[in-house]
């Protein structure tokens, strides 16, 4: 009789992480279509403090009109002259969201009127004028 001299072969103890990557690639992707995105207007305003205010939760569009009345819409500077085209491209981008302004304590109120009768003009509605709650 033969004997046989069979050494069992020493298997590969690796650990499978196809599930693992599974996982937080899922979990990745959840995150980041529930992830809520904070729209700036690029420029840091000093509200105006108010008594009563309503939230408003579908803001399609963000400017702000700082102390020197300059005019901030999607982190970028705008001259009054080209305001009514860099709302139009936003509205079109998102024409179910309103617009809110953000104006400083010591800005004008003619230039937050001129940006609100522009925005009115193109079909953007409604607009409201973001306040400082006590």
């Amino acid at each position: 009789m033969r004997t046989r001299n069979r050494k069992s072969q020493p298997q590969g103890q690796a650990i499978d992480l196809t599930p693992m990557l599974d996982v937080v690639f899922i979990m990745l992707i959840f995150f980041i279509v529930t992830a809520s995105f904070i729209k700036t207007p690029g420029v840091e305003v000093n509200k105006v403090d108010a008594m009563t205010g309503d939230s408003y939760k579908k803001v399609g569009i963000l400017a702000a009109v700082t102390e020197t009345n300059e005019i901030w819409i999607d982190k970028k500077r705008v001259e009054e002259s080209a305001l009514k085209i860099n709302l139009k491209r936003l509205y079109s981008e998102n024409p179910k969201g309103g617009m809110v302004i953000q104006a400083d304590n010591e800005s004008s109120i003619e230039t937050v009127a001129k940006i609100a009768d522009a925005a009115r003009d193109i079909g953007i509605s409604p607009v409201a004028i973001s306040v400082e709650n006590d």
